[in-house]
């Protein structure tokens, strides 16, 4: 067992010193903080920017990975402990402790994992053994946490580290990329929100491809007053222009939204955002979104975008249809429509670009828009977190098109869980 009085020094110790703490450092911090509470060699690993890969951190050359492990996410115990988003084990390859993989999270952001070992206990049997470090001291009022529930502090600490770090780290950015990024990649990455979000009524997931090379797709979404605001664009063409198409749109909607403005009037703002910047010779098309939090109705504007799509139980599917506004840019004058849709608890919103149904492979054949709510039906029945299942459906698709997409691929997906403010709107047993 370890003592509280161990954990609090080793959670005092690592929030003092990570305040000056760079990125590269973040490895001798964490094997230092984590021995004060008997988790030894602890490692941190990262994954990349297509969760394809668990990049070590080892705080050495360029991207501060020099020298380091690296594992497959779809092939390895350490992978499937970040899929499943649980703790997993096996024994240290000297069989002298538990060897513990912990997901490092950012709320739902899934940004890698923590090796621990935990010493056996004498007599122990087997690995998995939980109880952590033999002689570990009670803390003055007799309580005690056994390892694992150190294990996940710390990397709970990581995660803050990780997180407040990055921003201002090109060896992050070095670390987590496997392959040159274009300039209008990197613009709208640095732009986009983090690709997952949950709090007790709501979870958004999203994921885009051509990871290194997106041009003209983009997401984003914000939760304020009681309201989770979404959207996806979709620029005209695959270039830097579309680039900056896509980020103008997207600081737009931001700034619009932040001032309280409907769905309508965000889309105006957007449209004369884009006029003001392209005069008119650059467009985007976009579905706008916000779901009230409490009430679970559903509000849409579509600007020349493919519609929603809601899941229900897994099993009912349907277009939400509204009479679309001409794509955002165009100056066309078109009156916009807000159309609603009441939503039950356990209900998906999926939001996409065209990208995702038109994606071919070497014969032509589409990946269509039935193979898409198929999959990701399937994956919901095997009660798979949505982060999850858009990764497994971006590999599907890159897979159907040889690895190669030829436009964008864009997917955000919204799960309402009922109001925490009504249990009674919840369902019995909450997905996601």
């Amino acid at each position: 067992m370890v003592g509280r009085d161990a954990v609090l020094d080793m959670t005092q110790r690592f929030l003092r010193r990570g305040h000056i703490t760079g990125f590269d450092e973040l490895p001798a911090l964490v094997e230092e903080c984590g021995a004060a509470a008997g988790l030894t060699r602890a490692r941190v690993f990262v994954a990349d920017l297509r969760d394809d890969v668990l990049c070590e951190l080892t705080g050495r050359g360029p991207d501060a990975g020099a020298g380091g492990k690296r594992y497959s996410i779809d092939h390895s115990l350490p992978g499937t402990a970040f899929r499943e988003n649980s703790p997993l084990s096996g024994m240290a390859r000297d069989d002298s402790a538990d060897r513990w993989w912990v997901p490092i999270l950012d709320g739902t952001e899934r940004l890698g994992v923590l090796r621990v070992d935990l010493a056996i206990r004498p007599g122990a049997a087997g690995s998995g053994n939980t109880d952590g470090p033999r002689d570990s001291p009670r803390d003055s009022r007799g309580g005690a946490w056994d390892g694992m529930q150190a294990a996940r502090v710390l990397a709970s600490l990581v995660g803050l580290h990780l997180v407040s770090k990055r921003p201002s780290s090109d060896a992050y950015s070095r670390l987590t990329r496997r392959g040159r990024m274009s300039v209008a990649a990197e613009l709208e990455w640095n732009l986009m929100p983090p690709l997952s979000f949950a709090n007790p009524d709501v979870v958004i997931a999203a994921a885009a491809e051509p990871a290194y090379d997106i041009g003209g797709d983009a997401f984003d979404y914000g939760v304020a007053g009681g309201k989770a605001h979404v959207a996806v664009f979709d620029a005209m063409g695959h270039d830097s222009f579309a680039g900056l198409t896509a980020s103008v749109a997207v600081a737009a909607f931001r700034n619009e939204r932040r001032q309280d403005a409907g769905l309508v009037a965000i889309a105006e703002g957007i449209e004369r955002a884009l006029v003001d910047h392209f005069q008119g010779s650059r467009y985007a098309t976009a579905v706008l979104a916000d779901l009230d939090l409490a009430s679970g109705v559903f509000s849409w504007v579509s600007r020349g975008h493919p519609p929603p799509i809601i899941i229900r139980g897994g099993r009912w599917v349907s277009g939400l249809e509204c009479d679309p506004a001409h794509p955002l840019g165009m100056a066309l004058d078109l009156k916009a429509t807000v159309c609603r849709e009441q939503l039950e608890a356990g209900d998906r919103i999926v939001l996409y670009t065209d990208g995702i149904t038109e994606a071919r492979d070497r014969t032509g054949d589409e990946f269509g828009i039935a193979r898409f709510i198929e999959f990701i039906n399937r994956h919901h029945a095997e009660g798979l977190p949505v982060p999850e299942t858009l990764r497994r459906l971006m590999r599907a698709i890159l897979a159907h098109n040889q690895g190669k997409l030829a436009d964008d691929a864009t997917v955000l997906c919204l799960e309402w869980h009922g109001s925490s403010r009504n249990p009674a709107l919840r369902p019995t047993r909450p997905d996601g």
